[in-house]
């Protein structure tokens, strides 16, 4: 079981095969749970993002709940990449997911103490412990995703998780607006609990056991060489730098709730919202998965990021629901592409028993960057109000994209990724 050279049926070798991933049994159940647990995360936070808004209607309330989640992934990302190099990763995904778990279980108890809620605070805390565990949780998905198939169908794999993550992205905050907005907090916070119990069965379900890798380097030296590793790769780098800059600048999720009630709509409205961008990185990713890897790899990932910033600008400016709708489904296609080949280049070019280190630097850069983004929206908002920040992060985005062009040539002139 352990190997990921036997697929359930023979596959092609001679053409490019969309569908080899999905032959292999552990990699069914892990994008199961993957996107099980993407579906709760999802509604959850259309739910907390309302409730939240709702009790302080303050912008910067909203990027608080970014900065809760983002401080564990600062903290605690890299050695729980050395923890994920170092021992079962599957079992660190179940732990990890369970922590998530009880986290909702929590919301959910706070939703029969009004002064809970009305305090706030408890939900912050809350969040913050979800992010230790979610921060264990990703490095170890990340590195046992590419454990369990061969290392030539890794774009196919990017592309098929990527889709399952964007659907469920589609799923969840969907069903967060709808269940808060007809049955209220307590349902919602049920389903949550419920569906994230069904990704950790899916997880048991995963029959593969991670090899043991010889690690006995103390972990501050273990974690310098994921950070030596990193520094040689500069085409990783640059390409990992441009998604930070550009999620942290460019996102305006947080400030959803807001924008809502500008295009005069309520939960249901804000999960279609959030919902969006999935839209178009579920269209996208599938497209993607049907084809062969981009032949300008480079030049697809700078174009990408460019429609990205443009996307966000119009999307400030729209005054119609369903205009905004499209807008943001643009604005998730292009950010998917984008994903796809950092995602794509990270599993090619990083050693296996280096994955959970890596991954776990990859996750501080960008997903830290976007709770970090939330925050820098919040209070962008505050300061500036809320259409004009989010032109302004908008513009930063295509600064951004400028400069990592003029920074980095090999990154600009990239080809098929395998060459790279």
């Amino acid at each position: 079981m352990n190997s990921p050279s036997n697929p359930d049926t023979e596959q092609p070798s001679n053409r490019h095969d969309p569908y080899a991933p999905l032959r292999y049994r552990n990699f069914r159940w892990l994008i199961l749970a993957h996107g099980i647990s993407t579906v709760a995360r999802e509604a959850q936070i259309v739910v907390v993002s309302w409730q939240v808004y709702e009790v302080t209607k303050d912008p910067l309330s909203l990027g608080f709940i970014g900065l809760a989640e983002a401080l564990p992934f600062i903290g605690v990302a890299l050695y729980a990449g050395h923890i994920a190099d170092r021992g079962n990763r599957r079992g660190i995904a179940l732990a990890g997911t369970f922590g998530v778990a009880l986290s909702a279980v929590a919301l959910l108890l706070f939703t029969f103490q009004p002064a809970l809620l009305q305090a706030v605070w408890p939900i912050y805390a809350v969040i913050f412990a979800s992010g230790i565990a979610r921060s264990f949780t990703r490095p170890s998905v990340t590195a046992l995703s590419a454990e369990i198939i061969p290392r030539e169908i890794y774009p196919s794999a990017v592309a098929w998780r990527s889709s399952v993550w964007q659907g469920a992205s589609i799923a969840g905050p969907a069903l967060g607006g709808i269940l808060y907005g007809f049955s209220g907090a307590a349902l919602a916070y049920a389903v949550v609990v419920a569906l994230f119990i069904g990704a950790l069965v899916a997880l048991t379900l995963v029959t593969y056991e991670s090899p043991p890798v010889e690690n006995t380097a103390p972990v501050r030296e273990s974690l310098r060489v994921g950070l030596r590793f990193l520094r040689h790769q500069p085409l990783l780098l640059s390409a990992m730098t441009l998604d930070l800059f550009s999620v942290l600048f460019g996102g305006a999720t947080a400030l959803l709730p807001i924008f809502a009630k500008m295009l005069g709509t309520g939960p249901q409205g804000l999960g279609l919202l959030r919902a969006a961008p999935a839209v178009g990185s579920l269209i996208i990713g599938i497209y993607l998965a049907h084809r062969p890897p981009f032949r300008r790899a480079g030049a697809t990932l700078f174009g990408a990021v460019t429609v990205f910033g443009l996307s966000i600008i119009a999307f400030a400016l729209s005054r119609n629901f369903f205009l905004s709708l499209a807008i943001l489904i643009v604005n998730g296609m292009a950010d998917n592409v984008s994903v796809l080949i950092r995602g794509t280049l990270l599993q090619t070019m990083t050693p296996r028993e280096l994955l959970g280190r890596v991954a776990s630097v990859s996750q501080i850069f960008i997903g830290a960057s976007n709770e970090i983004g939330a925050f820098e929206s919040g209070l962008a908002a505050r300061l500036m109000g809320t259409v004009p920040s989010v032109i302004f992060g908008g513009t930063m985005t295509l600064v951004v994209v400028s400069l990592v062009a003029f920074w980095s040539p090999p990154l600009r002139r990239m080809r098929e990724i395998h060459n790279a």
